[in-house]
């Protein structure tokens, strides 16, 4: 008994130091470019650095210069503004458009790659594009506002357009993985559960209500989840649309740009802005996951 025994325990060990062997290069490089680098900054985020003379240990100094910055608030304000109105378009917009290609009869394919397609493009050349579209002079939207008599728009240089034309942006470049996530998960309903919903006499938006999004629940609270995670860090649309300046405009991450970059030069400062926003989102996602775990 203690030699078949000790002979389990042999192939077990055995077993799973090969399969350790395997994973040893994926985990060797997720901890040098994952791990390293969050514990890094963490530890950049007390040091007045940059990355040219030598570091200072100041403490708290960074944390409480970002607080004092005005700035801050009014970057976080855009931040939650911009994520506020993602959630309108690039939430909402992805799933009824997966609704409305689910429900085509002919050319399926092809109305999932038209709207993958934006994905596939590097996100630089979408914001480019956009800056074409947007230009007041001769921008294609204001081209099309004229053509029909309309009033045209300052788009990204109007305080009161710019969130708006940003989350536009954003919206068309990103919600194409989200539509196909969400044709994953209404190919997986059942189809007798629309065939007795429309026996019982449902319409459409009835189906959709008592069909469709009870069975899509956990996909739409993990995707929300990912969304505001996402949107909370957006950059390259402000920053390519707007610059670093605009404060209209300006979002957690491009003023972390500045700190580093471009007024302060110092990667103290944006690591310890990195910090406060991993802190923030690392709190509201214990805190939804919580809420949301028996869904």
């Amino acid at each position: 008994m203690n030699k078949a025994r000790d002979g389990r325990i042999k192939r077990r060990i055995a077993d799973n130091a090969t399969a350790y062997t395997f994973l040893a290069a994926g985990l060797l490089c997720f901890g040098l470019f994952s791990w390293w680098p969050l514990i890094k900054g963490i530890i950049l985020a007390f040091q007045q650095d940059n990355f040219v003379t030598e570091p200072e240990w100041v403490g708290l100094s960074n944390f409480q210069a970002v607080l004092d910055d005005p700035l801050f608030w009014t970057a976080w304000k855009n931040t939650l503004f911009f994520t506020a109105l993602a959630l309108v378009f690039g939430y909402l917009v992805p799933f009824a458009v997966a609704i409305v290609v689910h429900e085509l009869r002919h050319l399926k394919g092809f109305f999932r790659f038209a709207v993958y397609l934006p994905v596939m493009l590097p996100p630089i050349v979408t914001v480019i594009l956009w800056q074409y579209f947007y230009d007041p002079g001769n921008g294609l939207f204001n081209a099309a506002l004229s053509a029909l008599h309309l009033p045209t728009s300052g788009w990204t240089q109007s305080p009161r357009m710019v969130m708006v034309s940003l989350v536009l942006v954003s919206t068309w470049a990103n919600m194409g993985g989200a539509t196909i996530m969400y044709l994953a998960g209404l190919a997986s309903i059942p189809g007798d559960l629309y065939e007795a919903a429309e026996l019982d006499g449902a319409g459409v938006w009835k189906r959709i209500r008592h069909v469709t999004l009870p069975q899509m629940r956990f996909l739409l609270l993990v995707l929300l989840l990912l969304q505001i995670v996402a949107t909370m860090q957006v950059f390259i649309e402000p920053y390519q649309l707007t610059g670093t300046t605009n404060p209209d405009s300006i979002t957690v991450m491009v003023l972390i740009y500045r700190y580093a970059f471009t007024v302060n030069n110092d990667f103290g400062m944006a690591a310890a802005m990195s910090v406060l926003l991993f802190v923030v989102l690392g709190a509201f996602s214990a805190v939804y996951l919580r809420l949301t775990r028996k869904s």
